[in-house]
């Protein structure tokens, strides 16, 4: 008797199966590509849905930039548009950082104190010249310093490492003595915010407390750390420091602007075309090619303009020669680039964005949530601190009102306006560079209209009131559109 097989007729061999062709139809929703006038239409009906990104931001920064072109001759000028730069980078840095922690749909309020405190140290040690132990006292100084040994054993016991290593590494540079050096002293607000970052975490992580409540008494702890370490009515100057000086009001040489301009395009249309046709190979779903390549076109021609007009010579007195492209341009793209890497191309990325979009769920996929919310706040002042040598530089001293209230309220703004939802999973650290840039805009051109501090600040606020109505309600329509 002839042995039959149980496989009945229809059933695709197991070959079949394993074939390319049987995984595309398997993931046919991968696999669907659209010409470029469906990407065009399904762009813009991703608008009417509510998923609007960046989008409110940028037009908002055209029609700032439009009006205060219109109604001051000095807004437009290559002089001030530098300027306008160095002014924004700090507080566009700490709201690159802030990003991170409203992602998870938490908030750090003692992000704008906490790099005033990294800002303070880094201006101590360099003025004491490493002496933190006669500047402090010794009451001072060993608070400090078991500080950041309670910080680096907390990063231990969240394993989360590189919070330790940088904490352990102001230990040595605080008990070491070493003398000053603006590197060193960059190093050592790095770290300090590092471990400001691992106690924030641990209180919010382990303990359990809301980070609005955490967050609100560190901003206030923090406040008076600043004012103990400077003293009342003092300020620290570190404009003598050429390294330091150079960081928010230096330029890059002539030759070394348009390296970076050859750098920054040329990384990006490899990055942005490698990914494009490797996943056309791969028979996944791409954005039309013809897209793909305008993009690549117009950040290499926005790159090749921006990066002439930096090499004219920009200064006012014809004696005087102030060209090249602002060494605050280059930290901010190398932080963008690193950061949007981490969040869109690493695990730990993706695990941020999934315990964001529904904690409970992430638990249940096996992600660390505890550490993945106390690192974010470890990224957050990190990068805060870095914000505070950048804004320490543009402003030549450190005074005991570093990182206060409005430093704050402009980061977590910068954060928001440009398009990172307060309510977690949702936002992009391009967001925080275009929300800072709007920021940056409205005080750069109030002041040369001579508005006082009030109107800027009223302003100000409106533009983030009118943020948080666009999220909310590009949320709720987003919620109708998906029922």
């Amino acid at each position: 008797m002839t042995e039959t097989s149980s496989r009945t007729p229809a059933e695709p061999k197991l070959a079949d199966k394993l074939s390319p062709s049987a995984a595309i139809t398997d993931f046919g929703i991968d696999t669907t590509s659209m010409s470029t006038s469906e990407a065009i239409k399904d762009y813009f009906a991703r608008i009417k849905a509510g998923q609007l990104g960046s989008l409110p931001a940028l037009l908002g920064l055209v029609v700032l930039v439009i009006l205060f072109s219109a109604l001051s001759d000095f807004f437009f000028t290559l002089n001030n548009i530098a300027n306008l730069l160095a002014q924004g980078a700090g507080q566009t840095i700490i709201a690159m950082g802030i990003v991170y922690v409203l992602l998870l749909g938490e908030i750090d309020l003692s992000a704008g104190t906490a790099s005033g405190v990294a800002g303070s140290v880094m201006a101590l040690h360099f003025v004491r010249d490493g002496n933190l132990l006669g500047s402090l006292g010794s009451t001072v100084f060993f608070v400090f310093v078991a500080v950041l040994a309670l910080a680096a054993l907390l990063a231990l016991f969240l394993r989360i490492w590189a919070g330790a290593v940088l904490s352990v590494a102001a230990l040595a540079i605080a008990l070491s003595g070493v003398a000053a050096n603006p590197w060193i002293e960059m190093l050592f607000a790095v770290c300090v915010g590092a471990a400001i970052g691992c106690i924030t975490g641990f209180l919010v992580s382990k303990i359990g407390m809301p980070s609005f409540v955490v967050t609100l008494a560190l901003f206030i702890v923090w406040q008076g750390v600043i004012l103990q370490f400077i003293g009342e009515g003092g300020t620290l100057n570190i404009s003598n420091s050429d390294v330091l000086n150079k960081v928010a009001n230096g330029n890059l040489s002539i030759g070394g602007s348009w390296a970076l301009a050859v750098v920054g395009a040329g990384g990006f249309a490899a990055v942005t075309l490698g990914r494009h046709f490797s996943r056309l190979r791969r028979g996944l779903v791409v954005q039309p090619t013809p897209l793909a390549l305008a993009k690549v076109g117009a950040v290499a021609v926005i790159a090749a303009v921006a990066t002439y007009l930096f090499t004219l010579n920009r200064a006012a007195n014809s004696n005087i020669v102030i060209e090249g492209v602002p060494y605050v341009v280059p930290i901010v793209l190398v932080l963008l680039t690193i950061g949007t890497y981490v969040l869109n191309r690493t695990r730990y990325g993706r695990h941020i964005y999934a315990v964001g979009g529904n904690r409970e769920a992430a638990r249940r996929a096996g992600i660390n949530v505890d550490k993945i919310r106390a690192s974010v706040f470890v990224i957050c002042s990190t990068v805060a601190a870095i914000g505070a040598i950048v804004y320490s530089s543009k402003v030549g001293s450190v005074d005991p009102q570093a990182g206060g209230l409005n430093t704050l309220l402009f980061a977590v703004g910068g954060a928001v306006i440009g398009g990172t939802s307060l309510f977690g999973g949702r936002g992009r650290l391009f967001d925080a560079v275009i929300g800072g840039m709007v920021l940056a805009v409205v005080a750069n051109g109030l002041g040369l209209l001579k508005q006082p501090v009030a109107v800027q600040n009223i302003v100000t606020g409106l533009v983030l009131l009118l943020a948080a109505t666009v999220d909310a309600l590009s949320r709720r329509r987003a919620a109708v559109s998906a029922r």
